[in-house]
This record gives structure tokens, C-alpha cells and sequence, in this order.
């Protein structure tokens, strides 16, 4: 017997009906009965809401749709979009942090240097990923590779989906947030395009360890933040499970991100979330992809870096009573 697909709590309605519609089916066929007109209704019970739910979701349940164990992954995408991948293992240093992958590829024909997080899908591969959670040798990895990519003229796509860098007592030993700070630093001035795509969780430093760049796009039920809801939650009230409450505040949606400055393009994502349809947001992730190349590749170098100089000190721009702050 077929497992069931994973629900999230909101999603439940929807779940109660689709069994409900399978129930009827079933009777339809063992009884030889003429239910049409019922599982027509059930449909569009469930068409209806479908439209209720996604249509007015909570930023919070954006975070649990970026969460699903069934969203597509870094690596999903590089297999979709790209063409001849080829990993790279290792930060000529310590060791090679499995969570952190890199390596070059061919997107559209043109080569390009890959940087991802990956979670990995099963108990496995997450151990063996660290549930994408990097260690200091996978940012000295990444820029070992950013710098590969400066010295061959190749374009650089950051896959980012991390709740944050590895805070364990042996990363903090190997200095994690000096490799995090050394990344920002060099990425700001890479001499070649650079892309990041927030495809899951976008978490703190962790994340923005591969996110300086030129531009930045995130998928619609991905977010971007300086800490986890439950993270924040735990600060603010002291009780972890006030998450939903300070993801709203937080502003960490694609929504909020865009209409703040933070991204430069929020994709969209099929009706409930891009597991849905992996092969429809992997389609709309390249075309995204290909416009932002196009024109980062027709500027020159000076223009680049000048370009990249202003969106990073437009960051943290506000205005109050008229007047602006920076």
C-alpha cells in the first residue's frame, strides 16, 4: 500500500477531502454506481479550497511550505536547468563539507560555477550533509571555487537553503564566522556575475555566506532571514512556540523581501508549492535565471562592480518623517 504524501497542519482540509474523493471512486467502481454528480461537488469543494488556502497564506506557513521534506532540492535544480556538472570536492584546507556542494556546469550552453546548500532527502544523506547545515570548510570550499570561477570568466549561481551555518563547538573552533565574513568580503568583489537563488530556508549567515551577488532571487514560499521564527521567538518570548507570531513580524517572506530591496525577483511557484511540480518551477527558475545573466554579462567589469557596490549599500536604507537613513 502506497504511503501517504506528507500533509502539513494547514493542509489537512484538503487531505480529509482528497480521501473522501478516493472513498467515492472506489465505491463508484466496486458497486458499479453513478456518482458523478457527488464527486463533481467533492471537486470543486476542493478546488475551492485549494483557492481559500494558498491564496491567503500566513508567513508562517510559507516557512512550512520552504520546510516540506518533499520541496525540491539545490541539487534537483542543478539537474533540471543545468547540463554536465561536474563536483568539486574539498577547501585544500581541513576537509569537504558534504553540505556545501560545488562544481561546474553548463547552463544554456554556457559553462557556469555552481555553489549550492543541500540538505539531502533521506536520514542518510541528511546525516551526511549535516541537514545543510555548513561547516567553515564549505564557505573556504565556495570560495575556492568563486575564485576558480573569477580566474575562467565563468558566472557564478548560488543555490542557498540552510536554517544557518553548523553552531556546533567544532565549527566555532575552525572559526566559522571568519570563513562567513571572509566570503562577504570576497564575493563583493568578484569580477564576474553573480546570482543567488533562495530555493528553501534562507538563514542568517549561513546563508549569506553564498549570497553576495549581483542579484538575488527567491522562490515564492522560500524566506530570507537573520534568524529562524522559532530562533527569534525564543529570544523575543522566550517560548519557541510563539514561531508564527515572529515570523510575521520578521517581514521574511518573498513578498516582504522584494518590496524591501532584499531580492530582485521573486519566482512563482505552482498552486501549493514547488513540489507540486518540480518540472514547471525548475522551467521558470531557468527562464528567471537566463534574463538576470543576460544582462549582468552585458556589463563590463567596472560596471559590475559598481552596480553590485550600489544595491549592497542601498540594503538598510529607511525613511522616517521624511527623511532618509542609512
Amino acid at each position: 500500500m502506497e504511503k501517504p504524501a506528507y500533509t502539513l497542519e494547514f493542509e489537512k482540509p484538503l487531505r480529509e477531502l482528497s480521501a473522501q474523493l478516493d472513498q467515492l471512486r472506489q465505491q463508484s467502481l466496486e458497486n458499479n454506481l453513478d456518482v458523478a454528480s457527488e464527486i463533481a461537488a467533492i471537486e470543486r469543494k476542493i478546488a475551492a479550497t485549494q483557492r481559500e488556502i494558498y491564496s491567503g497564506l500566513t508567513a508562517w506557513q510559507r516557512v512550512q511550505i520552504a520546510r516540506h521534506p518533499k520541496r525540491p532540492y539545490a541539487l534537483d535544480y542543478v539537474g533540471a536547468i543545468c547540463e554536465g556538472f561536474q563536483e568539486f570536492h574539498g577547501d585544500r584546507q581541513f576537509n569537504d563539507d558534504r553540505a556545501l556542494v560545488g562544481g561546474t556546469a553548463f547552463f544554456k550552453g554556457s559553462a557556469v560555477m555552481i555553489i549550492a546548500q543541500h540538505k539531502g532527502r533521506d536520514t542518510k544523506e541528511k546525516v551526511t550533509r549535516n541537514f545543510g547545515m555548513p561547516q567553515p570548510e564549505g564557505y573556504r570550499k565556495a570560495l575556492r571555487l568563486m575564485k576558480m570561477a573569477e580566474k575562467f570568466g565563468l558566472p557564478v549561481l548560488s543555490f542557498i537553503d540552510t536554517p544557518g551555518a553548523y553552531p556546533g563547538l567544532s565549527s566555532e573552533e575552525r572559526h566559522v564566522s571568519e570563513a562567513i565574513a571572509v566570503n562577504l568580503r570576497e564575493m563583493a568583489l568578484l569580477k564576474v556575475p553573480t546570482i543567488a537563488i533562495v530555493v528553501g530556508e534562507g538563514g542568517s549567515g549561513g546563508a549569506l555566506g553564498i549570497g553576495v551577488t549581483d542579484r538575488v532571487l527567491i522562490f515564492e514560499n522560500s524566506y530570507y532571514s537573520v534568524i529562524s521564527p522559532e530562533g527569534c521567538a525564543a529570544i523575543l518570548w522566550k517560548d519557541a512556540a510563539s514561531a508564527a507570531k515572529a515570523a510575521k513580524a520578521m517581514k521574511l517572506t518573498a513578498e516582504d523581501l522584494e518590496k524591501f530591496g532584499v531580492v530582485d525577483e521573486v519566482i512563482p511557484e505552482p498552486f501549493g508549492g514547488a513540489h507540486n511540480d518540480p518540472a514547471k518551477t525548475a522551467k521558470s527558475l531557468s527562464a528567471a535565471i537566463e534574463r538576470h545573466l543576460d544582462d549582468l554579462r552585458g556589463l563590463s567589469v567596472e560596471n559590475l562592480l559598481e552596480a553590485r557596490y550600489k544595491r549592497l549599500r542601498s540594503l538598510g536604507l529607511y525613511e522616517e518623517a521624511g527623511v532618509v537613513h542609512n
